[in-house]
């Protein structure tokens, strides 16, 4: 399938999010050469943070390489759902306490984000109709069942299961095998989120410096030195939140989190009928697949979102375009001819662990490896973060007590990531014959 094929009219390899929320041009100022907190990453959870931190009378400096919001924060689908890690792997690997910690502090953030949006009345369209997980074969949604039981039973989550005779109620395919739907997860327009965190952060007093690249940060007595590619400043604490995007500036985070790529697309318009009858339930949705794929009406129901790993080694949108549309064309037949809109890519972070990590290292304060779920433990975590600076007593987060792992010949580029997909790959074959 050629490219010039599934393009609609004025197509743009940029992501849908931004023909509402373009990446703002901020007033060029000076950067400050003394601050109380340097935070390097201007996404969700440096910008939670150095709002958190402004209204508690702290002086801060918000850096970023790129115009602020320019990666993750302005990209992602918009869900805001728990981390995906079975019960039954966190029990086995940490013990059945902290397991139970770890996901209840998952709920805390889903709760925490929805919060924000609604406390700083940032219009962001966020829907908390729930999100429906799609079982790809008979033996996930036998296993999305047990999973349901159990976080039932251990920490009150509130979903239920939809079997295939019942699922064209959430979605208008025969792809999959019923799903459950998780009734506290929510989904909302990434940038407008974004936007209304940076309008709010300014108000309460931060410096937002973007197009400003940190090249070092070295310790200055009890402070912290930060070269940047426009002068030097001089910060009491410092906070890395850079995530997918982390580069040499902190090489022994760096290869602690792998950034891996995710691809998204839109449709041109539809009408809203048609939209309906493919997601009657209203609901985001995700699949079970190992290399899973996403779908999401629009913040103002035109048209159908839907994104996925769809290479072996990173590409390009225009690549990556093609891809994703045989993907719908099976998900949905029902579209042959329906164009794409928009075509964009962007970074996610993982971690060997699965799991987020929040901390310090070498003095420095940390929050990031939200693996694929950063629009809810992006804000939680940069809000954390910001108590630990403040020593609040209330900061503490499960996420901080996990051993933040790499491997060896590990040093932030995954040359790995092309075994691992076609191992995924081999992995969703053999599930789909089984």
């Amino acid at each position: 399938m050629k490219l010039d094929q599934i393009l609609a009219p004025g197509a743009k390899f940029e992501p849908y999010w931004w023909e509402a929320a373009p990446r703002p041009v901020l007033p060029e100022i000076p950067a400050p050469s003394t601050i109380d907190v340097a935070i390097v990453g201007s996404g969700y959870t440096g910008l939670v943070a150095a709002l958190t931190l402004a209204r508690a009378g702290r002086s801060v400096a918000v850096f970023d390489a790129e115009a602020a919001g320019w990666g993750a924060s302005s990209r992602a689908q918009g869900h805001i759902g728990l981390i995906k890690r079975p019960f039954a792997d966190l029990e086995a690997q940490w013990g059945r306490k902290r397991a139970i910690a770890l996901l209840q502090e998952g709920q805390a953030a889903i709760a925490f984000a929805k919060d924000l949006a609604r406390r700083e009345n940032i219009a962001c369209h966020l829907n908390t109709n729930g999100r429906y997980i799609a079982a790809a074969t008979p033996g996930h949604y036998e296993a999305l069942a047990r999973e349901v039981d159990t976080l039932k039973r251990e920490i009150g989550f509130n979903a239920d299961m939809v079997p295939r005779a019942e699922q064209h109620r959430e979605i208008g395919s025969d792809l999959y095998h019923g799903g459950e739907v998780r009734h506290d997860e929510a989904f909302l327009h990434t940038a407008l989120f974004h936007q209304g965190l940076l309008d709010r952060a300014r108000q309460a007093g931060a410096v937002i410096v973007p197009h400003t690249r940190v090249t070092a940060i070295g310790r200055e007595g009890a402070a912290f030195r930060v070269a940047t590619s426009r002068g030097e400043c001089r910060a009491g604490d410092v906070l890395i939140a850079t995530n997918a995007y982390t580069d040499g500036v902190a090489p022994d985070l760096r290869r602690r989190v792998i950034p891996i790529g995710a691809y998204g697309s839109a449709t041109e318009p539809l009408s809203p009928e048609r939209l309906a009858s493919l997601l009657p339930g209203g609901r985001a949705g995700i699949d079970t697949w190992k290399l899973s794929h996403s779908f999401r009406p629009s913040p103002d129901g035109s048209r159908l979102i839907f994104g996925g790993r769809v290479s072996m080694r990173e590409t390009d949108p225009k690549r990556s375009a093609p891809k994703l549309y045989r993907f719908l064309m099976k998900l949905f037949p029902q579209l042959e001819g329906v164009k794409i809109s928009h075509s964009w890519t962007g970074k996610v972070a993982y971690t060997f662990q699965t799991a987020p990590h929040l901390g310090v290292r070498d003095g420095a304060h940390y929050a990031m490896g939200f693996c694929g779920y950063g629009v809810a433990l992006g804000p939680y975590l940069g809000f954390k973060a910001a108590g630990k600076i403040l020593r609040r007593n209330d900061a503490h987060s499960p996420f901080e007590d996990l051993p933040f792992e790499t491997r060896p010949f590990y040093y932030g580029n995954p040359w790995f990531l092309s075994a691992t997909v076609a191992w995924y790959r081999f992995l969703d074959w053999r599930a789909s014959r089984a």
